[in-house]
């Protein structure tokens, strides 16, 4: 067994929304980031109720970018450059907010007539210095276009970075690696040392580290430098995420991220006065801004 390997362990806090949970486990007391990620939620998994679904409302960010990703079911994105794009499982939904978008997330109606299914991975991605002010954008990235290695049981999608000697071509703006790993019961993966700072993440099954049990909805930040092998014996679903590390901190309130607390604060402003853009074909509702949100850093 390795303890030597971890170097932090980070329990999730759960969120019940009503119909499904997330399980969050960035930004916590303990640590803010991993890599440029600053922001890791599990959605579900869960079945809503037949003619029911998810519904986001239009809401604001700025400074990050987001990563949706789904093992199930679909969702719908609608952003204030006028986007339109269906996620489905294995495909990618990177959404830059850089100075400020609004979107929305809903069910399609197809899956509400059926019962929405709800499983995935949402992140947020910190924008380096010098481009957390760039042009919001939006990137789909189809399923069929990220790498998988297949090896030993194991299946890899690459969603993000280089990783196993594959690329994905999903846009990045610091160094940045992200992986789903299928593991079959008795399967392995390397697990490199091939960035500043990594983290793993048991989204469903069992799997261990060099012998060491990883427990399930439970972020492990791994040591820097240390290279090991993930492994199954029963059949497992993990998230490998990471990449450089930031040199400056960043500050998360809401929706927001920046480096920048008086960058946030003008954004709250921006928000209570209207001043953000509107989504097309969803500008009758929003989320207004809370007195205490859920989300944020711990200076």
């Amino acid at each position: 067994m390795r303890e030597d390997l971890i170097t932090m362990t980070i329990e999730p806090t759960t969120h019940d929304l009503g119909g499904f949970k997330v399980h969050r486990t960035l930004p916590s007391r303990p640590r803010t980031m991993v890599g440029p990620f600053i922001f890791f939620d599990q959605m579900g998994p869960a079945r809503l109720e037949l003619g029911t679904g998810i519904d986001v409302r239009p809401h604001p960010h700025i400074n990050l970018a987001t990563v949706t990703y789904l093992f199930a079911g679909a969702i719908d994105h609608r952003d204030s450059l006028g986007t339109f794009a269906t996620i489905e499982p294995g495909a990618v939904n990177l959404m830059t907010a850089g100075h400020g978008i609004v979107h929305s997330e809903r069910s399609p109606s197809a899956e509400r007539a059926i019962g929405p299914e709800l499983s995935g991975i949402q992140t947020w991605l910190a924008l380096p210095d010098g481009r957390e002010e760039i042009d919001p954008a939006f990137e789909h990235v189809a399923a069929a276009e990220l790498p998988v290695i297949a090896a030993h049981g194991a299946t890899a999608r690459v969603i993000m970075g280089t990783l196993w000697g594959a690329a994905a071509p999903t846009t990045t703006y610091a160094q940045t690696i992200y992986a789903d790993i299928a593991l079959v019961p008795g399967a392995s993966i390397p697990i490199d040392a091939n960035a500043d700072e990594r983290a793993l993440y048991v989204a469903d099954g069992e799997a261990s580290l060099d012998g060491l049990p990883l427990i399930p909805m439970t972020l492990y930040v791994l040591r820097p430098g240390v290279a090991a092998t993930l492994r199954s014996d029963r059949g497992g679903r993990v998230m490998l995420c990471g990449g450089e590390a930031f040199t400056t901190p960043r500050h998360v309130w809401w929706n927001f991220v920046s480096s920048s607390r008086d960058r946030i604060n003008q954004a709250k402003q921006d928000w209570k006065a209207g001043s953000f853009p509107k989504v097309p074909g969803d500008d009758k509702e929003w989320i207004p801004i809370p007195e205490v949100p859920k989300t944020v850093s711990y200076p």
